[in-house]
């Protein structure tokens, strides 16, 4: 059964119904800061993401089949040039909306988190069998002087196909929850067992039955092109077949 689109007005973050005995069972979020939220008045972007760069035996440049930005990134040595490994986690239930959390390392709270109009369940499968290339779009406006990670929407691409809105949200106790739960874990996939089931009710008892929540984590390169152009590959630890997952931000 399809999914329906995704729209501002129709965006929730990830929920689930709450108990009485729901916060008993619940972590205490122990994350940290990302590093520059610790000066006064903020820091550019790129300072956030300091970390040693990875290196993999094979990262291929994407040929983009719509309006993905192509300059900025360089390959040498068999890894990306001008890039910072981050942490990125896929998560959400099966069959809702899948979210996507940035983080400076596994330990940090989300630098960035989206809710795309893509089914969990259909984007896990679609990265086992290819590439998956996801080009978030927004209208550039020189009047305002904003970071494009702040963009609060976008038109969402997945593999050249409109696939609906990206919508950029505050973590609430359940994403922070989820962030805790993976501290520890750097890269992997698998399910999580959230207190109180979920999905939220506007998904329908589907996702609430299936009661795990579902996800995958890994490293990340950033790579800033421009001030309106920033891309995210996905690291493969094997070093076989390059990136499964790329995503590009580009304000046209």
């Amino acid at each position: 059964m399809a999914t329906p689109p995704l729209t501002p007005t129709t965006l929730s973050p990830l929920g689930s119904p709450r108990s009485k005995n729901a916060t008993a069972t619940r972590p205490t979020i122990t994350l940290e800061q990302p590093s520059g939220k610790n000066k006064s008045g903020g820091s550019k972007s790129t300072k956030l993401l300091r970390r040693v760069r990875s290196v993999f035996r094979s990262l291929p440049i994407i040929t983009p089949m719509c309006k993905f930005p192509v300059g900025g990134t360089r390959l040498h040595e068999n890894h990306v040039h001008g890039g910072t490994r981050v942490t990125g986690t896929l998560f959400g239930y099966r069959k809702t909306r899948v979210n996507l959390a940035i983080q400076e390392n596994p330990r940090s709270l989300p630098i960035l988190l989206l809710e795309l109009a893509i089914p969990t369940g259909k984007l896990l499968q679609d990265l086992g069998v290819g590439l998956v290339r996801i080009a978030l779009e927004c209208e550039k406006k020189p009047s305002e002087k904003i970071k494009i990670i702040d963009e609060p929407i976008w038109t969402l691409y997945c593999n050249g196909r409109k696939s609906g809105y990206g919508v950029k949200r505050q973590p609430t106790e359940e994403d922070l929850v989820v962030m805790q739960m993976l501290h520890a874990v750097s890269m992997g996939a698998g399910v999580l067992p959230v207190s109180g089931g979920g999905g939220g009710a506007e998904h329908g008892g589907g996702a609430a039955a299936e009661g795990d929540l579902t996800y995958m984590r890994a490293h990340y390169e950033r790579v800033i092109g421009s001030r309106d152009s920033e891309t995210y590959y996905m690291m493969n630890p094997d070093g076989n077949g390059g990136p499964e997952l790329s995503i590009f931000f580009v304000r046209i």
